[in-house]
């Protein structure tokens, strides 16, 4: 009980920081925005072609809701390098708060955020280009959002605890992330590519994320990527959160 109270104090103290800068949610659905209006109505003459099945807008907006939750939790490290420099975490070396709960409410505040960014990806997506929406699929499709979104929270801050340096942070994430978003598809689906570049996806996990997205959005329910993605993405969270939670005990410790 102690643990779970300890999360919710982090989870309201990080919530309530990103609700005095609302600013940030804005931010954060530009980009995908600009792909939305500049970018999706290239894709209209492509609807019935391998990968394209479900319709253009179908298509591109879950893998966009990815790459959202990719480039919005990968970053957040930047803002507990911040705090460390404030000397916030070193402050919390006295209290008893749980050393794994500064870790957990932290990365469901990123959550939070990536989820209602989303939702209003989902509802504008709907507003400009007619998006087709089946809300059974949606709501699964979050389950893999939210888990996508939770690990990539969990390495950023980790990877923030062991560098403690924005100007090392920047371009390690940024060589990590870029490969993986265009090995995932999101942009356009892999089936597009040369058989090599697809045996290469295969490998990556984030793949499986985007096309069990796609599949769930469209509710194709028995996709093998849904339960891939489950797989794989749920194993990595578990793995980066207890690695994470190791670098948050000996920062405090």
């Amino acid at each position: 009980m102690k643990a779970l109270r300890d999360t919710w104090l982090v989870y309201s103290r990080a919530m309530k920081l990103n609700l005095k800068q609302p600013v940030w949610l804005v931010v954060m659905l530009i980009q995908p925005l600009y792909f939305l209006i500049f970018f999706a109505p290239l894709l209209d003459g492509l609807e019935g072609t391998p990968g394209f099945e479900a319709g253009a807008m179908e298509t591109f907006v879950p893998g966009l809701i990815i790459m959202m939750a990719l480039f919005g939790s990968t970053f957040v490290g930047f803002g507990l390098i911040a705090e460390l420099r404030q000397g916030v975490i070193e402050r919390m070396r006295v209290t008893p708060v749980s050393r794994v709960a500064l870790l957990i409410g932290r990365t469901l505040s990123t959550v939070t955020s990536t989820v209602i960014q989303a939702l209003i990806l989902i509802v504008l997506a709907a507003l400009i280009g007619g998006l087709r929406i089946d809300w059974g699929g949606v709501t699964l499709m979050f389950g893999i959002i939210i888990l996508t979104s939770f690990m990539l929270g969990a390495l950023s801050y980790g990877v923030a605890m062991v560098l403690k340096s924005e100007d090392t942070l920047a371009p390690v994430l940024n060589t990590v992330v870029q490969p993986i978003m265009l090995l995932s598809g999101i942009m356009l689906p892999m089936a597009l590519a040369p058989a090599w570049l697809q045996n290469v996806a295969d490998f990556n996990p984030f793949y499986y994320a985007v096309e069990a997205a796609r599949s769930l959005f469209a509710g194709d329910f028995g996709n093998n990527a849904v339960w891939q993605a489950a797989v794989f993405i749920g194993g990595l969270a578990v793995l980066l959160v207890w690695w994470a939670s190791r670098k948050f005990a000996r920062a405090v410790a």
